[in-house]
């Protein structure tokens, strides 16, 4: 059964492009070490009309600032096992790079406090 690790954070809007180039990259190593897809989404309709029903949006729960994005991101795997095995490997593949990591990381200010992570089993999946 497919397995997604989900991520929902925010990034200062001055810091997008950079935010981008550390998704890009980091897409590419965890597709590297066998993820079946990788997607960073920014909010682009944090609003809906959901014709009267009373719910919980992205930019409360959040906190969502003027100045910020919200992301929803999420990596899918073959199942849990697999999940856990391309995460181990992505994980080595940063302590060996740990110095370009750090770098990268550094400019994001993003505040981690912020930011939610997870890891999901597809209960129905099309």
């Amino acid at each position: 059964m497919t397995y997604v690790d989900a991520f929902v954070l925010v990034v200062p809007k001055n810091k997008t492009g950079e935010y981008q180039k550390i998704a890009r990259m980091a897409g590419k190593v965890w597709m590297k070490h066998g993820a079946l897809s990788y997607k960073e989404c920014i909010g682009d309709d944090l609003h809906p009309d959901m014709q009267g029903h009373k719910m919980l949006t992205f930019p409360q729960l959040t906190k969502l600032k003027k100045d910020e994005a919200v992301w929803y991101s999420f990596i899918t795997y073959k199942n849990k096992g697999h999940r856990n095995k391309v995460n181990k490997a992505v994980m080595e593949e940063f302590k060996k790079n740990a110095k370009e990591h750090e770098d990268m990381m550094k400019d994001m200010q993003f505040d981690m406090k912020r930011m939610s992570y997870g890891g999901f089993k597809a209960v129905v999946d099309f």
